[in-house]
């Protein structure tokens, strides 16, 4: 009995085992994602000739859905005293997310299809959150812009791998010596990164100023004329 029982176990597990087989397939799908960004355009007097494209990237405390939110700080402050004569983008990011190159990118390639824009002075620049972000998308799209003002912006080490190709793009960094939210080592880390590749960068660090260094800047009207003096080489 004991004979028949081992026999069939075994006759089970032969079955079993032959059962088995393995399948390869490809599986053809399309994953739609949809992303909504809030943005504010300030358009010069006169659009008949073309203008300059400054385009704003906020920090983390300006995310949401409230557009004025990223007039408080920037060319958009400076705008409610002064007078630009160039575009000027400002972009909200969404609440819970961060910058989304890809995103961004097609915001601005809407803005310059739909105004009078010179495709060779579109100038970016962002403050902290918004550092990081003028960081990687001068890193995604190193052909669109004239030049980068990133102030106050974190770095991250993949960044510092890819500083070479945001090298012949003029640079000026700004960052505060007594800043205790974004480390100043982060500035000096990509300075010196830049300066490897020969790179066209400055680098300006404010003694008395700590997170805040993006006010003196962007309230002061020789980082706009800096920036309009830069055009993108052909």
């Amino acid at each position: 009995m004991m004979k028949h029982k081992i026999f069939l176990i075994a006759l089970l597990f032969s079955f079993i085992t032959y059962a088995q087989k393995d399948i390869n397939g490809i599986l053809k799908t399309e994953i739609v994602q949809k992303h909504e960004m809030g943005y504010a355009l300030h358009i010069p007097v006169n659009t008949k000739e073309k203008k300059p494209l400054i385009i704003f990237l906020h920090g983390s405390g300006e995310k949401g859905t409230d557009i004025e939110k990223v007039k408080i700080h920037g060319p958009f402050k400076y705008l409610k005293t002064h007078d630009l004569d160039a575009y000027v983008l400002a972009p909200q990011c969404p609440e819970n997310e961060e910058w989304d190159n890809e995103v961004l990118y097609r915001l601005i390639l809407k803005i310059e299809k739909e105004n009078n824009i010179d495709p060779n002075r579109i100038y970016l620049t962002g403050l902290s959150l918004g550092g990081w972000g003028t960081y990687n998308l001068g890193f995604a799209h190193p052909n669109l812009f004239a030049a980068l003002v990133p102030i106050s912006g974190f770095v991250d080490l993949i960044q510092l791998e890819q500083a070479c190709t945001i090298a012949t793009i003029p640079t000026h960094i700004f960052h505060g010596l007594m800043d205790d939210v974004v480390n100043l080592d982060y500035a000096i880390a990509i300075y010196k990164e830049l300066k490897k590749c020969n790179g066209n960068v400055e680098l300006t660090i404010f003694d008395d100023s700590g997170h805040d260094s993006w006010s003196r800047v962007y309230d002061n009207k020789e980082i706009y004329d800096w920036m309009f003096q830069q055009i993108k080489k052909q």
